[in-house]
């Protein structure tokens, strides 16, 4: 089997270091992986596979030349700037920042929902990995879009403070170990209290009232999943460390039962199912980190809308909403496309 050189950019952060992990675990096949940070981590060290350390290198200085893939997590304006170079020097880009994901010539691709949507990769080189709580929810729609077809999605979601980063995560420990301790809190990565707290900002806010994470998850199911799908969503932080959770109703255009969805989501990759009415019946964040998978449960019929569903979908936002996605884009290129 052909091996391919891969470049992690953002290897010193909780995704870029969690994709370093996944590359080792699934085992893909590499000739060589390269870490890539900012100048200030440069000549630092990070963990690849159970025994290996790699070097980091600048990014600013690095020469992508030879290069197959490069898996990338490092902000929007970093991607601007460097994956441009990077495609035209032969290397496919797959980016999880949101600087590409809108671009009419870049895919954006969940493996499990659009893999055809990579074909139209050889424009510019550059694969855009959708917003993490995107690709969970879309995962578990695509199969019964298949069967009964999706008119309307409302979402609240339940966003774990690792979406924002370790700085973020540390915010949370820190703050909750101030409250116990009756130390002062310091706010600086969230603009409320995150500790025993929850808040209904994620991103910018816009024009129109909604934030900018609110504006991705309407754009990116159009661009993923289907142009006519109507989207409402609430993107909410709360105080935990790992793992996304989001309470779904979804209005169909045909007829489908709880028990039709549950049965097709059974059968579907990358989903699994765990919905039994009693007090044990469902999946946490807590249960679902590391798990590769996304997990649905509370999947029941909406008695308030004609042909409506509702289903409670919890995934982790560093694996399959990040860095397993990628992966998966790039082994998906390696079998199909390359």
């Amino acid at each position: 089997m052909k091996k391919f050189k891969v470049a992690v950019v953002g290897a010193t952060g909780a995704v870029g270091q969690e994709m370093l992990k996944t590359v080792a675990e699934r085992a893909f096949p590499v000739s060589d992986v390269i870490a890539l940070a900012s100048g200030r981590s440069a000549g630092g060290q990070v963990s690849f596979g159970e025994d290996q350390v790699l070097t980091v290198y600048d990014l600013a200085k690095f020469d992508f030349k030879g290069v197959d893939f490069c898996l990338s997590s490092a902000g929007a304006k970093i991607s601007e700037e460097f994956a441009p170079r990077a495609a035209a020097a032969g290397c496919i880009v797959i980016d999880n920042t949101s600087q590409f994901r809108m671009d009419p010539d870049v895919p954006l691709v969940v493996p499990e929902v659009n893999p055809e949507a990579l074909a139209g990769y050889k424009k510019r080189h550059i694969i855009a990995n959708p917003n993490c709580s995107t690709i969970q929810m879309l995962v578990a729609l695509k199969p019964l879009h298949d069967i009964a077809k999706i008119k309307r999605i409302v979402v609240a979601t339940y966003q774990s403070v690792s979406g924002a980063g370790r700085e973020a995560m540390d915010e949370l420990f820190t703050q909750t170990r101030a409250i116990f301790v009756n130390d002062a809190l310091v706010k600086e990565q969230f603009t409320k209290q995150i500790a025993f707290n929850v808040i209904p900002q994620i991103d910018v806010f816009m024009e129109d009232g909604m934030t900018k994470e609110e504006w991705k998850m309407v754009v990116e199911t159009k661009k993923i999943l289907d142009p006519k799908i109507k989207v409402a969503a609430t993107c909410v932080r709360v105080p935990v460390f790992l793992c996304h959770a989001e309470a779904v109703n979804v209005e169909f255009e045909n007829p489908i039962s709880a028990d039709e969805a549950r049965a097709a989501l059974k059968k579907a990759p990358g989903i699994t199912v765990i919905d039994y009415q009693h007090e044990e019946g469902f999946v946490t964040p807590v249960e679902c980190a590391g798990e590769d998978n996304v997990y649905v449960s509370r999947i029941r019929e909406d008695i308030s809308v004609e042909n409506g569903l509702n289903l409670w979908i919890v995934g982790d936002n560093l694996r399959k909403g990040a860095a397993l996605n990628a992966v998966q884009i790039a082994e998906t290129m390696v079998k199909s496309y390359l």
